[in-house]
């Protein structure tokens, strides 16, 4: 039995040499042969040279530099395009993915499970902010996509290899892996966990990288979005309808219509923020759909260390 470990990094060269020697303490007792990859997402301080320090050491120990910051996801896909593990593991390098959790998601594994996904229950330290927009957007892509068991989903999991396989011919730009690995199917089971507070450093991910994370998550996965802005347009249009039905009744039959631009503002303002709105949904799929269509790699590397299929590309 082989486990790869994939740890996507983003200036955490405090986190790092901390990491290590925990994640070979709860591996080792399950099997001698495991790697460890550590994926420097274009860090600016020292992350890769204490991953370098540590491959001197043990060359069990693994790295992936990144030429420039490609995003977490894409540091998570080069790990499992790299890792030749029979199972491979992804987490974060915060310490806010236990390792403690991994040998009994390898018992799982054993058991048969081939995708062992896992659930937060809590985050020491989250804002309220941060845990009240996690559960309403996870409540927003069950609804939009289709995926009743995504709930606080993690990108903490255990992939065995022909779950991996499977992922590595996904290539679509706007990498949602969290909803990738329930799309991709396969026997599956839950683990859910307490996230600590992260152990060195800041957060990686600001206001403006988790809206980008969450709208990537639902354009791709769901047409939906295209779906509400034409009913929303047929409500405009009924509405107008309506109220022009009503301005002939009162022409007619009514008092009339007293002259004046209150009405004028308000269907103007009406249907034009409607179109707007209209326009914005379409212009991000087509946004989707240039990124595409350019066929640019996914992640370019810059240096690997233990990894010989890497240095030969």
């Amino acid at each position: 039995m082989r486990l790869s470990v994939v740890v996507p990094v983003l200036n955490e060269q405090e986190n790092v040499p901390a990491l290590a020697p925990k994640l070979r303490s709860v591996l080792e007792p399950l099997t001698r042969e495991f790697e460890i990859v550590f994926v420097d997402d274009g860090s600016t301080d020292g992350t890769a040279e204490a991953v370098a320090n540590l491959h001197s050491q043990d060359p069990r120990i693994k790295l992936l530099s990144f030429s420039r910051n490609f995003g977490h996801q894409f540091a998570l896909t080069a790990g499992l395009d790299f890792a030749d593990g029979d199972a491979v593991i992804l987490m974060d390098g915060d310490f806010q993915h236990p390792p403690e959790l991994i040998p009994e998601m390898v018992a799982k594994w054993k058991q048969g499970f081939e995708v062992v996904h896992t659930r937060r229950k809590e985050t020491a330290g989250a804002s309220f902010f941060k845990n009240l927009s996690s559960r309403y957007y996870y409540f927003l892509f069950r609804r939009f996509s289709g995926i009743r068991n995504f709930r606080d989903a993690a990108d903490f999991r255990l992939l065995d290899r022909r779950a991996v396989l499977a992922l590595r011919q996904c290539r679509e730009r706007a990498r949602f892996l969290r909803g990738l690995a329930f799309w991709v199917g396969f026997r599956s089971c839950f683990l859910e966990f307490s996230a600590p507070a992260r152990k060195y450093g800041v957060t990686k991910y600001s206001v403006r990288r988790m809206f980008r994370f969450a709208a990537d998550g639902i354009l791709s996965f769901s047409p939906l979005p295209l779906y509400f802005s034409l009913y929303l347009g047929l409500l405009s249009c009924v509405f107008g309808a309506v109220y022009g039905a009503f301005a002939v009744w009162e022409k007619l039959f009514g008092k009339g219509v007293v002259p004046g631009w209150t009405s004028t503002v308000i269907m103007l303002s009406l249907f034009g923020g409607m179109q707007m709105l209209l326009m914005g949904v379409l212009g991000l799929y087509v946004g989707k759909i240039f990124e595409e269509i350019k066929q640019r790699p996914v992640y370019l590397l810059r240096r690997s260390l233990g990894i010989e299929s890497a240095e030969a590309r």
